[in-house]
């Protein structure tokens, strides 16, 4: 999968990518091009050659795998979109200090809501207590 993929998406593959995670949630998946079309139905009136042209560069950024089914391919997303979401935050937290990776999460907390502080409390509170069996894994 391409480092930071998430940031690097256009609207219009951002929306293709949200019908493949939703079909592989709803265990429809692998999906077609003209499914997925489909899918974005009258919101997004679109020709089955755009769709198929953002699903090959979404193919390209190793965001979907692809399947011959027939004469037609079949795509599937290679990991979820909770996965892609935490890696791309993990990867821009990478290249900074402490400073600026304090900085940049306090950024972030400040534009938090109560139900994500909550949220972040108690994926704190689990990571902390899984914390002493990956410390126990890596030594």
């Amino acid at each position: 999968m391409t480092r930071s993929a998430l940031n690097r998406l256009g609207e219009l593959e951002r929306a293709v990518m949200d019908e493949v995670w939703q079909a592989n949630g709803e265990d429809a998946c692998p999906i077609s091009v003209r499914q997925v079309q489909g899918r974005l139905g009258d919101a997004r009136p679109l020709a089955y050659t755009t769709v198929m042209t953002v699903m090959t560069r979404l193919l390209d950024k190793g965001l979907l795998t692809r399947t011959k089914h027939g004469r037609a391919f079949l795509y599937a997303p290679v990991t979820t979109r909770e996965l892609l979401s935490a890696t791309t935050m993990h990867d821009q937290l990478q290249g900074m200090d402490r400073v600026e990776r304090r900085a940049a999460l306090t950024h972030f907390l400040d534009h938090a809501s109560a139900e994500d502080l909550r949220d972040l409390r108690e994926a704190l509170d689990e990571a902390e207590r899984q914390l002493p069996g990956r410390l126990a894994r890596l030594g």
